[in-house]
């Protein structure tokens, strides 16, 4: 069984994926009487038809046992989905490139540095939000609308990966 090397999280190794969503490095500009510093467009809500809604939901999250086996990725393939941590706690990302379904071989790990999130591009393979704390509560920005936005790829045996963020 391969295990992920987790990562840390860089806008230039996640671009195939998403964006990270961050202060650090990004453009800005002042705003309201020079008293608030605006980071501009750090992540584009992606949404497949004109009929779709961007939406702001929070999600609490529970942390799975360590090391986990990565059985499974889901995919968006109508909208984005951002994840924005509010606690300040690091968590980790698994993702895969788009396709018809995500290759073990190409699947990355990244561990995010507490002040920052992700944005999930429309059809990335993407583990479900793995929170290292106990409990964690993240802002979500995703896709409300028609059709079905979830589409779940279980991994044979041979094709499962191991995750242990204490390598």
């Amino acid at each position: 069984m391969r295990t992920l090397i987790i990562e840390p999280l860089t806008k230039a190794a996640f671009a195939p994926f998403g964006d990270v969503i961050e202060t650090d490095g990004s453009d800005h500009f002042m705003i309201n009487n020079g008293s608030t510093m605006r980071f501009h467009r750090l992540a584009e809500v992606e949404t497949a038809t004109p009929d779709d809604k961007a939406i702001i939901s929070i999600f609490r999250a529970e942390a799975l046992d360590m090391p986990l086996t990565i059985s499974m990725l889901e995919r968006h393939p109508l909208g984005s989905q951002a994840f924005i941590p509010l606690l300040g706690h690091p968590f980790l990302v698994v993702v895969a490139p788009l396709g018809d379904a995500p290759e073990p071989e190409l699947t990355r790990a990244f561990i995010t540095n507490g002040r920052q999130g992700v944005n999930y591009h429309r059809g990335v393979w993407h583990h479900p939000v793995l929170t290292i704390e106990k409990r964690d509560d993240f802002l979500v920005v995703d896709r409300s609308g028609s059709g079905n936005n979830c589409d779940e790829h279980f991994f044979e045996e041979s094709q499962k990966m191991v995750l242990d963020p204490q390598l």
